[in-house]
């Protein structure tokens, strides 16, 4: 798959999932993706799941090239052992290890572990941790060619300030195209990375099917949402909450879409719609300098070639 940007998936988390089967849908997100051609895989971590760098493990011991993008958060180990796992990875395959920093946007999960940093300096502390981590790689005989590409989340001016002094890629969670240009336009780098679901089919009434009979209106899902949102500092979470959702664009439904996350059954907005009405919202993101895109769990391999078909349109769109 050639595209402008990279493209990475999301390996499933581990609640809802025995050990055994666990390892089976890890294992089967990485060899769609592998097979797909996608820089990496995110793995995620929070105090609810399992440890993201033994994921990492079952991500590289089932594909050829896929690298593991693993969510780093300083609280959770010190910078010298999240550099030890980065070289220990590529010692023993021969795979670049990516790293995801992220501060902690769930508050209760950090006063569980004794931290009460304000958000900001999260991002302070964020910037010292990550640059020893790169810092010791040398050191530990990481070769060049697989060091680490690194990624930074955060939508707030902290986040995106902490990824200019990294010289990271900022990555955020999209508004709708028109409202993305706003947002871009006030001090953001000339790249950026965004999180998002697609949903894509020849015609929008196919999409939009598919679309609601897998993410249903969910009661449930609505309270936990708010719950969650309640305990949260990060600026995406309540950006994204405060966000109407489109009706209508020029030929079909505005393909943005927040259900998913409104229903607590995702991190991220979606993209629905045909492919043509799906590739021209994320050839905006691409002209307002997108360079990589964190695509969320595919269902299947169908699914996921789905996807890859819109970001190829897309790429056709968008300016070199």
């Amino acid at each position: 798959m050639e595209t402008v940007v990279d493209i990475y998936t999301t390996c499933p988390p581990s609640t809802g999932y025995e050990g055994a089967d666990y390892l089976s849908a890890v294992a089967d997100v990485s060899r769609w993706s592998d097979r797909a051609g996608c820089a990496g895989t995110l793995v995620y971590t929070d105090n609810r799941l399992i440890d993201p760098w033994l994921v990492a493990q079952v991500v590289v011991r089932n594909t050829r090239q896929l690298n593991p993008l693993v969510a780093v958060q300083p609280v959770y180990m010190p910078p010298h052992t999240a550099a030890k796992m980065v070289a220990s990875i590529a010692h023993m395959h021969g795979r670049s290890v990516h790293l995801n920093m992220v501060a902690g946007g769930f508050v209760k999960d950090l006063l569980a572990l004794g931290d009460t940093t304000p958000h900001d300096d999260r991002y302070t502390r964020l910037v010292e941790y990550t640059k020893f981590v790169l810092a010791a790689l040398p050191g530990l005989q990481v070769p060049e060619h697989l060091l680490p590409q690194v990624l930074v989340s955060g939508s707030s001016p902290a986040g995106r300030e902490a990824a200019r002094s990294l010289g990271a890629t900022a990555v955020k969670y999209p508004q709708p195209p028109g409202e993305e240009a706003l947002w871009t336009g006030h001090g953001q780098d000339s790249h950026f990375g965004i999180r998002v679901g697609i949903i894509a089919r020849d015609t929008s009434d196919e999409a939009w099917r598919i679309a609601r009979a897998r993410f249903p209106e969910d009661r449930r899902g609505q309270i936990t949402h708010r719950m969650a949102m309640a305990v949260s500092d990060s600026h995406w979470h309540g950006q994204l909450s405060g966000d109407s959702d489109p009706t209508r664009g020029d030929d079909e439904p505005d393909p943005y879409w927040l259900v998913p996350f409104r229903n607590y059954k995702t991190f991220c907005p979606y993209l629905v719609g045909s492919y043509a009405r799906v590739a021209r919202s994320l050839a905006h993101y691409m002209a307002l300098g997108t360079t990589t895109v964190i695509l969320d769990v595919p269902p299947s391999e169908e699914e996921l070639a789905h996807n890859c078909l819109a970001l190829e349109k897309a790429s056709e769109l968008a300016p070199a």
